[in-house]
């Protein structure tokens, strides 16, 4: 973070002026000098007075021009900067390390949950880093603008190839810290404005499901290479519990004799405590893995997915899955972690599972939801229903 003392200085550079005065001759115009940030020199400002026909009118608009000139430039105006307050030339790098300071401060609260924290960190350091990289990087928070924003995400977008998804992600981040810009009175105007989301009809989730033939490879590799991640497969394909919930899943959440597992209200996406069916087949798994052996604080998948006292970030996961499953086994791109849920909850609904039972065990907020994963071959009458008579 910048100290006062070189914020401060940065100030006073940007407030460097001459005094307005009055030029007489082919071109009467009232000229000064006032620092530009941007080239981080003087810069000749000119007023020109040649449209004033009389004499006596130019002298008397000059005399008033520079009267209040003189006042805007003693209370820090500055003619190339559009900014209202000192704030608005603050730099962008101790903007951000303030910013980074107060999302950090609501995190330890509780007010952010810990992978919007994370977000929110990588969105501003990605941010940071391109800016630092352009050919021109801004200095000054004033110069954090629309055209800035509209160049950034067209970089993600566009340059880096990223998906429509991730644009509005940023866009999301880019007005949350506007917002934030606005509170402090950093600027007056919120940059984003203006600028839209890529609609949800152009974007088309990719719901890919893994292949039987495929998961059966799956578990055969993983039986004999890593038995605790297949565990943790188990849990996302028949628990439908999230990455990031298994991470933060105790030992001590599950009950072995009701068949459930606690997914508290601090781990659950939904911030609502929930429990879910543990089916006989992944229980008598966790048993061969002697997991209740560990004391009832640990983590299930510490370092290496085995049961420890060390929290792992969700993302190890996905490394796995990357690094080792993905090579080993030749699966596409389009199989991720996160698919075996997506294949899960397709089974089930294949298998005859009632709707409204998927949805309880995905903890999806709507049947709606739930109807994103239905196959479109069992999008048909219900057999079950065919025949069915009411008491009416």
């Amino acid at each position: 973070m910048l100290s006062s003392v070189s914020t401060n200085s940065s100030v006073k550079e940007i407030l460097q002026y001459t005094y307005p005065q009055l030029y007489t001759g082919k071109e009467w115009y009232i000229g000064f000098n006032a620092f530009d940030p941007a080239l981080g020199k003087m810069r000749r400002k000119k007023i020109k007075l040649n449209s004033i026909a009389s004499l006596t009118q130019r002298r008397k608009y000059a005399k008033e021009v520079i009267h209040r000139l003189t006042a805007q430039l003693a209370q820090g105006w500055n003619p190339w900067i559009n900014a209202v307050s000192n704030k608005g030339y603050d730099t962008f790098d101790n903007v951000c390390e303030r910013y980074m300071a107060a999302i950090t401060k609501q995190y330890n609260d509780g007010i952010y949950r810990y992978d919007t924290y994370v977000s929110y960190l990588s969105y501003l350091r990605n941010i940071r880093l391109w800016n630092a990289h352009r050919h021109v990087p801004i200095t000054y928070i004033y110069q954090f603008d629309r055209a800035f924003c509209a160049d950034f995400l067209d970089y993600i977008y566009i340059d880096r190839g990223n998906s429509a998804t991730t644009r509005n992600n940023y866009l999301m981040f880019l007005s949350v810290f506007s917002a934030f810009l606005l509170q402090y009175q950093y600027l007056q105007t919120k940059p984003v404005e203006g600028i839209q989301r890529i609609g949800k009809n152009v974007i088309k989730k990719k719901r890919t499901i893994i292949a039987a033939k495929d998961m059966e490879r799956l578990r055969e590799y993983l039986l004999a290479n890593n038995k605790h991640y297949l565990l943790a497969c188990y849990l996302l394909h028949y628990v439908l519990i999230r990455p990031k919930e298994l991470s933060l899943l105790r030992i001590g959440n599950i009950n072995v004799g009701q068949q459930t597992i606690l997914v508290e209200a601090e781990v659950s996406k939904n911030r609502q405590a929930a429990y879910v069916t543990l089916p006989a087949k992944v229980l008598k798994f966790m048993l061969d893995l002697n997991l209740f052996s560990y004391p009832s604080n640990y983590y299930i998948f510490s370092k290496e997915f085995r049961p420890g006292s060390d929290f792992q970030d969700s993302k190890h996961f996905r490394d796995y899955w990357t690094r080792h499953i993905r090579e080993d086994l030749k699966f596409p791109p389009n199989y991720k972690f996160y698919s075996l849920k997506d294949t899960g909850i397709t089974e089930m609904l294949r298998s005859g599972c009632d709707r409204l039972s998927v949805k309880e065990q995905a903890r999806h907020s709507s049947l709606l939801m739930t109807d994103i994963y239905t196959p479109q071959d069992i999008k048909d009458a219900n057999p079950l229903l065919l025949q069915y008579t009411g008491v009416l």
